[in-house]
């Protein structure tokens, strides 16, 4: 058995992103397993139509995917009960269209016969199970009544047939009691028994105000009446006694595995065991990004960027930049010689100048009116004017 709740991206194309889905990792991996195994059923329990993984299925007979979903005026508005397959697919590609509200004690009645019998007819050799948890009750997207109790019961029946089980995620939009239904599949999975009362944790506040396991249903109409539940069942019953019998495949050499690993010293490792960090950095690392100097590696790991010699460089540049900027600029010796005491004598006169002109001005303007500030204002651009002559005159004296 494999788990991988961040997989179940059931709606992506091969030409196309659909549904929140960008790679059908569940194409990829039964492909894979089709490597191994004769016969792979694909089972799918979100609210939505399994509709990427039927189609890249749905003109062949090794593959069989079986889809509960809501089904009508609902994304994505494929998974019709006629929806069989196709060419040596036909009768490979079961559908049950469901209304809205259906509850535990309704689902359980369909998934399991439905499942019963296709294993029966089919007899794969591997099951993967799509666990979407936008059926709950609740839920944002959703419209089924759910419980997790009620979810997790189709893993129950999945797990006594006894097959290799790849268990996915998949749709769910209230967070919460997504967090809830795969916590406690995963304790189904592993036959482990977990308490109702959830443990405290950093987002312990997000699951109030009762902080339990479990959820309850709603009180909303469960539109599936009996009658139409049995009427579809048959239906699929009908269809699957038409299979011709467990569809088998020539003995042929197994093709290699998408994803080579390095041979090494972890050919000899239990697969079981997480990988050093050592080990997944050999993985991940670029030779351009990344080096072994000798003072790389504290703790005794290497193939780690040294941003040290970075934030060294960066200090030593800045210690280059004030020396020069202390020597651009000019000593209090220097400042100390008659011609720039003269200077400064200058630039302070015209500062004072400037200074008697605004308040001179603003005196003026309050008291005499607008004739006199116009004349303070020529009479002080006259003054002004001889003085910057006069520190020009004596800038040039003092470069002769």
């Amino acid at each position: 058995m494999a788990v991988n709740w961040a997989g179940g991206l059931h709606h992506a194309k091969k030409s196309e992103a659909s549904g929140f889905c960008y790679v059908n990792d569940i194409v990829l991996a039964i492909l894979e397993l089709l490597k191994y195994h004769q016969r792979v059923l694909y089972i799918d329990i979100d609210i939505h139509h399994g509709d990427g993984v039927e189609e890249a299925f749905y003109t062949t007979d090794r593959v069989m995917t079986v889809s509960f979903h809501k089904y009508g005026e609902y994304f994505p508005g494929t998974g019709d009960l006629r929806d069989i397959g196709a060419g040596k697919g036909k009768y490979y590609a079961v559908n049950f269209p469901m209304r809205d509200g259906i509850d535990d004690e309704s689902y359980g009645q369909i998934f399991k016969p439905i499942i019963s019998k296709v294993m029966e007819m089919y007899q794969p050799s591997a099951v993967v199970l799509q666990c979407g948890a936008d059926s709950l009750s609740g839920d944002r997207l959703g419209c089924f009544n759910l419980t997790v109790k009620g979810h997790a019961k189709c893993v129950e029946v999945v797990k006594t047939f006894n097959l290799p089980l790849l268990m996915l995620g998949g749709g769910g939009y209230t967070i919460r009691n997504v967090a809830r239904c795969w916590t406690y599949e995963t304790a189904v999975a592993l036959d482990c028994e977990i308490p109702n009362e959830l443990p405290y944790n950093d987002y312990f506040e997000y699951f109030g105000p009762d902080f339990k396991l479990h959820i309850s249903p709603s009180n909303m109409t469960n539109q599936n009446t009996p009658e139409y539940m049995e009427k579809i069942k048959q239906r699929l019953f009908e269809n699957l006694r038409m299979l011709p019998h467990a569809p088998g495949v020539q003995m042929q050499t197994i093709p290699e595995d998408a994803v080579q690993e390095d041979s090494g010293d972890e050919d000899g490792e239990d697969p079981d065991k997480r990988i050093s960090i050592r080990a997944s950095d050999k993985r991940i690392a670029c030779d351009e990004e990344f080096s072994d100097s000798e003072d790389e590696g504290e703790g005794g790991r290497r193939n780690v960027a040294d941003h040290k010699k970075g934030i060294k460089k960066a200090r030593i540049e800045e210690d280059k930049k004030e020396t020069e900027d202390k020597k651009s600029v000019p000593s209090q010796n220097n400042l100390a010689t008659p011609e720039r005491q003269m200077a400064v004598y200058g630039s302070r006169k015209k500062a004072g100048s400037l200074c008697r002109f605004v308040f001179s001005s603003a005196w003026y303007l309050f008291s005499d009116g607008i004739v006199q500030f116009i004349w303070q204002v020529v009479l002080c651009v006259s003054n002004y004017e001889a003085e910057i002559s006069l520190c020009h005159g004596r800038a040039l004296c003092d470069s002769i």
